[in-house]
């Protein structure tokens, strides 16, 4: 499969250097690290009720290609009640996953797992009772997310997530929260982009629909405003019959395809672009006669034929405390030594391919960078004539974000290098 998008390359002669496509490419595509936002108790006991992913998740995911990380975790745990200070061994677990992933290239997606509501100290864990913009005031709101990008700001590897699938709350009120959400990062200078969910679970299929909470999102999410003009909207989207992803079957092979595309006009008309932050197909429906495998690559082939809307997507999940069986596998059963899921072999083939911009180093040599996950074949031809590329040395896969130099046999010719998926 990986043959039909071998076509990126950099040509590079004398001092001219080019990079181009075939086709447009998406530009993310990773997987929720899950654990940080896992257990009821609030704050709760790290390690115990609760975890981090680790640095083998992170070199894994990015050894297959991936380039991003939605990193689910609860609010409470990093703030444990209003207006208080960010808890500092907290967000020192968070920063180092951080620190970690950003180093091996890889975007991290802060998500703060919470459904639109927050539950501090004593009050009642309940949906109503916690609802931010009711009786969680905008301000306990925007006041975390003013301590949150103020830490991040100067690292545009980070994207703000304003909150996990909200639901069940009157729409103005979600989008009155949102927008001083967004004007809260905004001020303290932080450019980073912003996803923005929207109501009913932010579901895709349902975008269109209104209901007694109010308008569909497709007329809502248009008062969204960002001062910083850089931000999209979050959707998730499962296969199941309610689109829940509670369920060991999905509808049909073209079910995911179908449930993208009210969501992809949208975009396209009111030109905005969009994520997909959780899918997954369970791991029963994969293989043999059954439709997953299908599903998933009619999926994200449609992601990928939109890719002017679509910006990425995350697949529902990894992380360090799944167990053995899962409903939707992706997570080697041991990180430490990973056996890729039949999943992982679906999906990798959909991963962006990276463009090579080579760059001279000396008078007979080259450089670019070569992340993970992908071969590198090097080529050259003397005159650019068709047919008269040929490769020179051998294939090799990416090692990561740093540099590599390949000689160049004839300084006065042309070079490039093909790009594939790894096996």
């Amino acid at each position: 499969m990986s043959s039909r998008r071998l076509a990126l390359f950099g040509v590079v002669a004398i001092s001219l250097a080019i990079a181009s496509s075939s086709k447009a490419d998406i530009q993310f595509a990773g997987v929720n690290l899950s654990g940080a936002e896992w257990g009821t108790a609030l704050p709760g006991t790290f390690g115990s009720t609760y975890t981090y992913p680790t640095s083998a998740e992170v070199d894994y995911y990015r050894s297959k290609g991936m380039n991003i990380i939605r990193l689910p975790f609860r609010w409470e745990r990093l703030q444990h009640t209003n207006y208080l200070a960010l808890d500092a061994t907290e967000l020192g677990r968070m920063s180092n996953f951080v620190a970690y992933a950003t180093s091996k290239g890889m975007s991290v997606l802060l998500d703060p797992h919470n459904y639109e509501r927050y539950y501090p100290p004593n009050a009642s864990n309940s949906s109503s009772q916690g609802l931010v913009g009711s009786s969680v005031p905008d301000s306990v709101f925007t006041n975390f997310w003013l301590q949150l990008a103020t830490v991040y700001q100067n690292n545009p590897q980070v994207f703000f997530g304003l909150d996990n699938e909200p639901n069940t709350m009157p729409e103005a009120q979600l989008v009155t929260s949102e927008n001083a959400a967004i004007a809260a990062i905004r001020s303290t200078g932080a450019t980073n982009t912003i996803f923005v969910p929207g109501n009913r679970w932010t579901g895709a299929w349902t975008w269109l629909n209104s209901d007694s909470e109010g308008q569909a999102n497709s007329q809502a999410m248009l008062g969204i405003v960002d001062p910083g003009s850089n931000m999209l909207f979050e959707v998730h989207q499962y296969l199941d019959s309610d689109g829940s992803g509670t369920k060991t079957t999905i509808v049909s092979a073209t079910i995911g395809m179908e449930r993208l595309t009210n969501f992809t006009a949208w975009l396209r008309i009111n030109n905005l672009k969009g994520f997909l932050g959780e899918y997954g197909v369970p791991g029963t429906a994969i293989g043999g006669s059954n439709p997953g495998g299908p599903a998933l690559t009619n999926m994200l082939s449609y992601i990928q034929t939109n890719s002017d809307v679509w910006v990425g997507w995350t697949y529902w999940a990894g992380g360090p405390w799944w167990g053995s069986n899962p409903l939707f596998p992706i997570e080697p059963a041991n990180i430490n030594s990973p056996v890729d899921q039949p999943t992982m072999s679906i999906i990798k083939e959909f991963f962006p391919l990276p463009i090579p911009t080579l760059q001279f180093v000396s008078g007979n040599q080259v450089q670019f960078t070569a992340p993970q996950g992908f071969v590198y074949q090097p080529q050259t031809s003397p005159d650019l004539s068709p047919g008269s590329w040929s490769s020179y040395g051998s294939s090799f896969n990416g090692t990561g974000p740093t540099n590599v130099v390949i000689p160049m046999t004839d300084p006065s010719g042309f070079y490039r290098v093909l790009v594939s998926h790894a096996p």
